[in-house]
């Protein structure tokens, strides 16, 4: 944890990647999704971020939320590292449920961290229909053991997607509730406005 922490600071000081303070209500995340956020949330920007919006109420080496919204056919949902030495998951608009979980098990195993999905169930997302599932990530960098949970829903070949990831002991409670409500507060308008 220390590695990544030095590794952060260094890029914050690069000035690589900038933070910003979520502000309450709702926000626009895209332009089809919409969510309302309540707590303290900041957003990380830089160049090894997207496409996900990244935010985090700890720190990113203590948790963070992804927020995905209109990932199209074809698109990463990872930050392209450039060095061809890792594997990248792009999305299918035909993918069910389970192909999207493991792409995303694809995306947060890339450097060797090992998951395992402990949960996946129908459930509505941005008044759609979707699926949930929960999952625990062991980090390899640090072996911290993770709790994790994320909702998403396909609409129009797009999908749209929210993981949230803290360590099991006592970060993950800590804010799991203020996640699902932010889940469930999720609206998928139907077409770009």
């Amino acid at each position: 944890m220390r590695q990544l922490t030095m590794i952060l600071s260094m890029l914050a000081l690069a000035g690589c990647v900038a933070m910003a303070k979520v502000e309450k209500g709702e926000r626009a995340i895209g332009d089809r999704l919409a969510v309302k956020i309540e707590g303290a949330w900041n957003q990380l920007d830089g160049p090894e971020l997207g496409p996900a919006q990244t935010w985090t109420m700890e720190g990113l080496p203590i948790d963070q939320l992804l927020l995905y919204s209109g990932v199209k056919d074809g698109d990463l949902v990872h930050a392209s590292g450039g060095d061809g030495k890792r594997k990248d998951f792009a999305f299918k608009a035909n993918m069910q449920a389970d192909e999207i979980v493991g792409m995303f098990e694809g995306m947060l195993t890339r450097d060797g961290s090992s998951f395992k999905l402990t949960r996946l169930e129908p459930s509505s997302f941005g008044g759609l229909s979707g699926f949930h599932f929960e999952y625990t990530l062991i980090r390899k960098v640090d072996n911290v053991v993770l709790t994790g949970v994320g909702w998403g829903a396909v609409s129009k070949g797009e999908l749209f997607a929210m993981l949230y990831m803290a360590p099991r002991l006592a970060f993950f409670a800590r804010h799991a509730a203020d996640v699902e409500r932010i889940a469930m507060s999720a609206k998928i308008r139907q077409s770009a406005q």
